[in-house]
């Protein structure tokens, strides 16, 4: 073959290959066409919903388990009764359930709540169910899980006002039907009843306290678990900007985040983290709220200052995020925050019978201290670091 047609052979394989290569790009998925704008592709969706907009969001475990205290069905039970017993008030009259009703998905429903002798707190009840899962406890996060919490209310002045944790111990080694179910409960203790036993007993009850809903058949595959209503609720959620806090498998209570980020807050009277701390850097610092249950867990915010929820929706928006949301737009969102309510554990929190007291178990004292405490937390030495 002569050398020019040898050039020309060359030639048309080229081309035949060029040809080719270009109209494998343009049946190539977003592949660049020959004008070099990208092809773009369709985004993966579930149920009507992208799927990369769920990506932070997981379902409801079936319950918060510590390894530091293991959950058995006899501290577990031993737990139920104390969380209903009066009797580790000073008056008898306050129990965990008098200021976080389980039959009222965990809080009174109060602006604040009253305790020992008609007095106030400062601070609104959250609500107890999926509490556990939370990474601190309190607004402020003073404390670290749901065992170092119990212990607060207790010995609080204003809520459950016992004086001492030798007291509380004193009135249940005063109850025969306690004694035994402390032994059960802790088996290989020589004292079983504790004050740190009976907080870890309220806590292995607490930490089964999970209400699954609609969200969570959704996002674990049911696609007709929520209504097209909630879905879009959802899609204005996220547009919102919401799921920068609220997000995970409590749909926020991971992390803390200052009141009034964008637009300072309408009240500084109360300065959340700082309470606790001293810190400059904690003033208006709050733990970010889950929003499981919110529907029903009004009135709203660490002072229980807002009672409608399309109000808190607006208002966090606005303080928060910068973004004015119309009111068809907070209706909207408030109609997907419905999903997040969950099933009552009618039966997991059905009230004990409590054992009698004993001879010796000491009286109601209805009386109040002259010099009133309040609920302000004391500085934490070691505050946990923000998240």
């Amino acid at each position: 073959m002569s050398r020019r047609l040898l050039v020309l052979a060359g030639a048309t394989l080229l081309l035949i290959v060029s040809a080719a290569g270009c109209k494998k790009k343009k049946a190539g998925t977003g592949s660049a066409t020959g004008s070099g704008t990208p092809i773009k592709t369709k985004p993966a969706m579930f149920g009507g919903i992208e799927k990369d907009l769920l990506d932070n969001f997981k379902p409801l475990p079936k319950s918060f388990e510590s390894k530091t205290n293991p959950s058995t069905p006899d501290k577990v039970a031993l737990g139920r009764m104390l969380y209903y017993e009066t009797r580790l008030s000073r008056g008898h009259d306050i129990s965990c359930n008098t200021c976080h009703m389980l039959d009222k998905f965990g809080v009174d429903r109060k602006v604040v709540s009253d305790g020992h002798g008609d007095q106030k707190g400062t601070r609104n009840s959250p609500t107890v169910y999926n509490a556990a899962g939370h990474f601190v406890q309190f607004w402020d996060g003073r404390a670290k899980d749901v065992e170092e919490q119990a212990k607060g209310p207790i010995l609080n002045p204003v809520e459950m006002a016992m004086k001492a944790e030798a007291d509380v111990v004193g009135v249940l080694k005063s109850i025969p039907g306690y004694v035994e179910a402390f032994k059960k409960a802790f088996p290989n203790d020589k004292d079983p009843i504790t004050y740190n036993n009976l907080v870890a007993a309220i806590g292995a009850f607490e930490r089964k306290l999970v209400t699954p809903s609609q969200w969570d058949l959704f996002l674990a595959g049911d696609v007709k678990a929520l209504t097209a209503a909630q879905k879009a609720g959802f899609k204005q959620f996220v547009e919102a900007g919401c799921p920068t806090c609220h997000s995970g498998p409590l749909v926020g209570g991971h992390i803390y985040q200052k009141l009034g980020l964008v637009k300072p807050w309408p009240s500084d009277k109360d300065k959340g983290r700082y309470e606790a701390t001293k810190k400059d850097e904690d003033k208006m610092m709050f733990k970010v709220p889950s929003l499981r249950n919110v529907v029903e867990t009004a009135p709203y915010f660490h002072d229980g200052s807002v009672k409608k929820l399309e109000k808190a929706v607006t208002m966090m928006a606005w303080h928060q995020l910068g973004r004015k949301v119309t009111p068809e737009q907070a209706k909207s969102i408030v109609t997907f925050l419905g999903a997040l309510t969950g099933d009552v554990p009618t039966e997991y929190i059905k009230k004990p019978e409590l054992p009698k007291s004993g001879p010796k178990t000491p009286k109601p004292d209805k009386t109040v201290d002259k010099a009133k405490g309040d609920d302000k937390p004391k500085p934490d030495k070691k505050a946990p670091k923000k998240a």
